[in-house]
């Protein structure tokens, strides 16, 4: 690939991650307002037409009264009020299978082309793959809420959490190698010690969004509304009441909240460590702006994740909660990027 070619496929790429991000706060804002089941059907096509007159109106509601959701929770909704929920289910399907298109139809005219590497040509269509089963788990999802217990499977909400986070990191991550080539190894120990410790925080931050996937399935950010402590305690005294003793940790909401704060604690000490010993490493200005970035970035979505749970998960908080995720995630992607980038002469360290 030439120069030109490497900078499209990278700006089709980051295009896409920007429109993943989108989708995954949608899907928080669809998540939190109890939107998600308000469309009871899959429809790849005709579904990208919403109600268009009062009798389809009257038609797509009476298909939702048939619900879990409707007899048990909300018998009492008016048409408008569920064509307010209708709406943000609505935009979140749109936006994925606008996400499809535009992933799609660029990497057909960029193969035929030949603005494609054949080592990219796999990656690509991983991606691709990838994107399908997002929207079949999505489905996969949505049916689990439509059959007697009005609430979505937490195992099915975090599988489709996480592999939108997935398929935003290979997006984000492919498209920084095309801007800026990664050697492929390096002799500096120190360096390679940075780089141990950037992955394995990317493995923490992975860890954090399924157990965040958890928390928010079980709605676990309901209770305990304390900071730091949980009602008074480090590890609630009920963390281990349900038998077998493994499925607290999936199911039990004092464990999984601990879990996630767990998580955050590691965070809030590693992450400043690791920018210490970056600020004091051999490496380049662009290293050391994203180790600074991350290090902020990481300590405003702690703030939004205490005053998320603090406040009992308001929808505009709890969006941006998960969405502040995903730029921690960018960002910790961008510094892996920047401490494997070959070394330029003349480059500032």
């Amino acid at each position: 690939m030439d120069t030109v070619a490497r900078r499209q496929v990278a700006l089709w790429l980051l295009i896409c991650s920007a429109m993943v991000f989108a989708i995954l706060v949608v899907g928080g804002v669809t998540r939190l307002t109890h939107s998600g089941l308000s469309i009871v059907e899959w429809q790849p096509i005709v579904g990208v037409i919403p109600p268009l007159n009062p009798a389809e109106w009257d038609e797509t509601f009476e298909k939702y009264k048939k619900t879990p959701e409707y007899q048990q929770v909300n018998h009492q909704m008016t048409l408008a009020e569920f064509k307010s929920i209708f709406y943000w289910e609505y935009w979140h399907r749109v936006l994925g299978r606008l996400i499809g298109l535009v992933f799609l139809l660029p990497f057909i005219y960029f193969l035929l082309r030949r603005r494609i590497a054949p080592s990219l040509v796999p990656k690509l269509l991983g991606m691709f793959v990838l994107g399908g089963l997002q929207g079949a788990m999505g489905w996969y999802m949505v049916k689990s809420g439509l059959v007697d217990d009005p609430r979505v499977s937490h195992y099915r909400l975090t599988a489709h959490l996480s592999l939108a986070f997935l398929i935003f990191l290979s997006m984000f991550w492919v498209a920084m190698g095309l801007l800026s080539e990664r050697s492929r190894g390096s002799h500096d120990v120190a360096l390679q010690g940075l780089q141990r410790i950037g992955f394995w925080l990317t493995i923490l931050v992975g860890y954090m969004v399924i157990t965040g996937g958890f928390v928010a399935g079980i709605r676990a950010g309901k209770a305990y509304n304390s900071f730091p402590l949980m009602n008074g305690h480090v590890l609630p005294p009920e963390s281990f009441i349900i038998d077998p003793w493994y499925l607290n940790f999936f199911n039990n909401m004092a464990l999984v909240q601990f879990d996630h704060r767990l998580g955050a604690w590691l965070l809030v000490f590693l992450v400043p460590w690791f920018w210490w010993k970056i600020r004091s490493a051999a490496v380049s200005s662009t290293a050391r702006l994203a180790a600074t970035l991350l290090l902020v970035g990481v300590f405003i979505q702690i703030a939004l994740g205490i005053a998320t749970l603090l406040l009992a998960v308001p929808v505009g908080l709890g969006a941006a909660h998960q969405g502040g995720a995903m730029v921690v995630l960018g960002l910790l992607l961008w510094l892996n990027h920047e401490l494997r980038v070959a070394r330029v002469p003349g480059d500032s360290i």
